[in-house]
């Protein structure tokens, strides 16, 4: 299947929750960057090693990348999740389409969703740190979030290659 078609198949009630709850999320984040902006120093943690502790320091107005880089990222997986004849599949036949594309489209969305509560999760800890809250994103932060991420790409294949 060279040529593989263009199904239209709704999403899932289970994408559509996902998607709602992250934006909501999204959403909350931005507004209480918005509240609290006033009492955050001018240099906040602008990056951190691979046990959580900053190593670097920069200006406030970098925290208005994170929430934009989940922006943009969630429109560009978004884009790629309604067009699941792009992508590619090791077992892919007539009897099977529907169900492959629903598991690819379905994978892409909980990465989507995964990532941009990600940069939630930083924006808030790096406000957190910066006001002497916390002071670190501790060292469970990235096998955790590798975990999470590996995890659901290996649930995914798996599924698929049954």
């Amino acid at each position: 299947m060279n040529n593989k078609p263009v199904l239209d198949i709704p999403k899932t009630l289970f994408e559509k929750l996902l998607d709602s709850i992250t934006a909501i999320v999204y959403l909350a984040g931005i507004v209480y960057t918005i509240v609290i902006w006033s009492q955050l120093p001018d240099q906040v943690p602008a990056h951190y090693n691979a046990a959580g502790d900053v190593n670097r320091w920069g200006s406030k107005w970098e925290l208005i990348l994170l929430p934009v880089i989940a922006a943009l990222l969630a429109v560009f997986m978004s884009f790629l999740e309604k067009h699941p004849e792009w992508h590619n599949y090791m077992k892919l036949n007539e009897n099977n389409i529907e169900f492959q594309y629903k598991n690819s489209r379905m994978l892409l969305n909980v990465l989507k969703n995964e990532c941009v509560l990600l940069f939630v999760f930083l924006t808030y800890s790096t406000e957190q740190v910066a006001l002497g809250n916390i002071d670190s994103l501790g060292i469970v932060f990235l096998p955790v979030f590798l975990i999470i991420i590996f995890g659901s790409m290996a649930f995914f294949i798996a599924r698929s290659l049954k």
